[in-house]
């Protein structure tokens, strides 16, 4: 019968022993594969990430799953990520495919509804990021961007006219204008 709180020596140095090594792997392999691994996540990204955790997690807890194999599945969805963005880089038709554009949520003094409920955004929400961006009027603003990674961008009123090449990707901005 095994135990509940142990179960001998053996699983403890095990689990240690693959922590250890499945850790230092996984470090190595992210340094090896560039800073967009690590970077604020889209939807592409954060699954990744999930996938890594479970199999970093599988690996360490279930000795039926080889050290081996469980760092070669890593290191292939890290390849795939990485060949992924290679492609996204090269071909917008194939970036458009595995990400969003970024939506425009607030154009010269105008909050779009639409887009708001349509992203599930609600107007405290903009006042926050509003008042996190050090800004104590809407009037002060001259869009609000709500980007592919779920981050909000706030570009403020300048002396000049905005040069909209900065929106050229997001969407709805078109329609605003």
């Amino acid at each position: 019968m095994k135990y509940i709180f142990f179960d001998g020596w053996d699983g403890i140095i095990r689990v240690i022993v693959s922590t250890l090594l499945a850790y230092t792997v996984i470090i190595i392999i992210l340094r090896i594969s560039g800073k967009r691994t690590l970077a604020k996540m889209n939807a592409f990204d954060f699954v990744v990430t999930i996938a890594l955790g479970s199999i970093l997690g599988a690996v360490i807890l279930n000795n039926s799953i080889p050290l081996a194999e469980g760092l070669l599945a890593a290191c292939l969805l890290i390849f795939f990520q990485y060949c992924i963005t290679y492609i996204s880089v090269r071909s917008q038709k194939f970036k458009n495919i595995i990400s969003s554009n970024p939506s425009l949520l607030f154009y010269d003094g105008k909050l779009l509804g639409k887009v708001l409920k349509k992203e599930r955004i609600a107007v405290g929400e903009i006042n926050k990021a509003v008042r996190a961006a050090g800004i104590g009027d809407l009037s002060e603003v001259q869009v609000i961007v709500l980007e592919s990674t779920g981050d909000i961008t706030i570009i403020k009123k300048s002396e000049g006219k905005l040069n909209n090449s900065v929106l050229n990707d997001v969407q709805n901005f078109e329609i605003s204008l």
